[in-house]
């Protein structure tokens, strides 16, 4: 098809922030440092490869996913542990923060709540930056590896993907069923995963994690949670996911709650201030 004369003019347009975050609630970084200094050990979960595990926190406390064996990729939901209709939105996260989060970034939950989750006080990949492919680390732009899109493809039917662990986990948690579990199983947070959209195509990459045993990425829990994650069947995802054939490590979670009084000031966030009336 032929390009319009003004074809140039058009494309060198000057893109616009579509959400502007200058207004955003900053977390205090420094309370949340100094809170962690004296906290102690609370709580330790493991999920083991192609399997995930479940955990709770408090409101005030951190959790940490540690690469404990070998290079591994997790995928993690988090859900309001006193409401869970209220969930991690991945998506509006993306839109706030960026296709990868780190340090001072916070984890969003879906509507009509809208507020932080979560918020990521210490990242030990922080150093990668972006590689010459465009890649990043630990990315809201996958989905998460699932059982539908695996059968669509090669017409297998595939249990250890991670929207089937984190089900499983969930249903373990809750005790519901596992029809209802899978409903409940949303957009994730790609933990250590290094991933971005090729130049040519634009499609979705991954490519070997950067992480090694003794990384983590660590949180301080704004509300009360329940999480789970998915040691991913793709183990680093330097190849292929959706198999046994990666090499598969475990992944620690600790939770840590910090000294008494240490938090003094802080208030979990309330929920979204709009109206919800929609103009009726």
């Amino acid at each position: 098809m032929t390009q319009p004369d003004d074809a140039a003019a058009r494309r060198a347009v000057p893109p616009v922030i579509c959400y502007p975050t200058e207004t955003l609630p900053a977390p205090d970084l420094s309370l949340y440092a100094r809170a962690r200094e004296g906290a102690t050990k609370v709580g330790e979960w493991s999920a083991a490869p192609r399997e995930a595990a479940h955990f709770r926190v408090k409101a005030g406390q951190f959790f940490r996913i540690t690469s404990i064996e070998g290079p591994q990729v997790g995928d993690l939901n988090l859900w309001n542990a006193a409401d869970l209709s209220e969930r991690f939105y991945s998506g509006k996260t993306r839109a706030l923060h960026g296709s990868h989060l780190s340090t001072g970034d916070r984890m969003w939950s879906s509507f009509p709540n809208l507020r932080p989750m979560a918020t990521i006080v210490a990242d030990t990949l922080d150093w990668y930056g972006v590689d010459a492919f465009g890649g990043r680390v630990h990315d809201v732009i996958g989905t998460r590896c699932d059982p539908h899109t695996h059968h669509l493809l090669s017409g297998e039917d595939y249990h250890h993907c991670c929207h089937s662990n984190l089900t499983r986990a969930y249903a373990e948690a809750t005790g519901v069923p596992v029809a209802e579990a899978a409903g409940q199983v949303h957009d994730v947070l790609n933990v250590f995963m290094c991933t971005g959209f090729t130049r040519d195509t634009g499609q979705y990459f991954m490519k070997a994690s950067p992480v090694r045993p003794g990384d983590y990425l660590e949180f301080f829990a704004e509300i009360d949670l329940l999480g789970a994650l998915s040691a991913c069947p793709g183990g680093d995802c330097g190849a292929e996911h959706s198999s046994d054939t990666a090499s598969c490590h475990p992944l620690l979670i600790e939770a840590f709650d910090p000294p008494e009084g240490a938090l003094e000031g802080w208030q979990s966030p309330a929920r979204n201030g709009y109206s919800g009336t929609h103009g009726v």
